[in-house]
């Protein structure tokens, strides 16, 4: 049998288990980071106890440890997830001989609806008036973004092949590293289309790069400054929303359900695998349609 502790872990730099997530399970680098920070958390606690030593009581006092701290639900949820994977890894490699994990029971998440924003407050987002390289940049990321309900990951990791600007189109690598394509509208299109034809060539910096969205370095744009960059227009714009990249996703996605999408047909443009998923926001609009309701009408109140 095959023993394995928290120094074992990060000398190895847990090699086994990430192979495992980024080949077997195809999981994105962000999502095996988080799961490193939820591993690190249960090695530090358990100390130097070898995985085959934890007994169903010490796994049930970890989690009452994580109910106990400042952890929201969702965490503590992700938490378990991630052993529950490390656990069913674990005995297929022989590490363990049984999932003692499977026994313990996720806590339930109370269902909260994510922020979208308004189609006015979309516009005034988008209002960027193109004057140099960085708002120039800036408007086509957001015109794609609101356009196509592209994830923050998939923005920042296109490549200037994924976009064809003859037939409107966009190629994106996924979750799961599954492929999409997905349309782009006219105004998202039109800022493309000037971003690489004119100023794109201006961030690269006598550097060579494939990213689509650079940097002040000529270097591919990150997920931290997109945050900053979003988040800066939305103060300049007056914006009281609380927004976060993934609030386009979001608008977009409402939108296009409000406007007569098929939800089927958002299910594919976002790349959900499972159609439940789609359906939050179907919840979402019932909302906009009950406040519709109280605000218009006469009897409503």
């Amino acid at each position: 049998m095959k023993t394995l502790n928290y120094s074992d872990w990060f000398k190895q730099e847990g090699k086994d288990f990430v192979n495992y997530l980024l080949i077997d399970k195809k999981y994105s680098l962000d999502t095996i980071f988080s799961y490193k920070n939820d591993l690190e958390k249960f090695f530090v606690f358990f100390k130097s106890m070898p995985i085959k030593n934890i007994s169903k009581n010490n796994l049930r006092n970890y989690l009452k440890y994580l109910n106990e701290s400042e952890l929201s639900e969702k965490s503590i949820s992700h938490n378990i997830s991630t052993l529950r994977s490390f656990y069913k890894f674990l005995v297929a490699e022989n590490y363990l001989d049984n999932n003692l994990i499977m026994f313990i029971d996720l806590p339930k998440i109370p269902k909260t609806l994510p922020n979208v924003l308004s189609i006015e407050d979309v516009d005034k987002l988008l209002d960027i008036r193109v004057a140099d390289k960085y708002s120039a940049r800036n408007k086509a990321m957001l015109e794609l973004m609101y356009s196509s309900g592209l994830r923050i990951s998939e923005l920042i990791n296109l490549r200037v092949v994924d976009v064809s600007l003859d037939e409107a189109l966009v190629r994106v690598l996924g979750k799961g590293s599954k492929e999409r394509i997905i349309p782009v509208g006219d105004c998202a299109l039109s800022s493309l289309n000037r971003y690489i034809s004119i100023y794109r060539q201006d961030l690269l910096k006598k550097q060579s790069s494939d990213y689509l969205f650079l940097s002040s370095r000529g270097s591919k744009m990150s997920r931290q400054a997109f945050f900053k960059i979003i988040k800066a227009i939305a103060l300049e714009k007056n914006i009281r929303t609380e927004i976060s990249p993934h609030t386009l996703r979001h608008s977009f996605a409402t939108h296009m359900l409000n406007y007569g999408a098929d939800l089927r047909s958002i299910q594919e443009l976002l790349g959900h695998s499972d159609i439940s998923t789609t359906q939050i926001y179907t919840h979402i609009s019932k909302n906009k349609i009950s406040d519709d309701y109280k605000k218009s009408h006469p009897h409503s109140n």
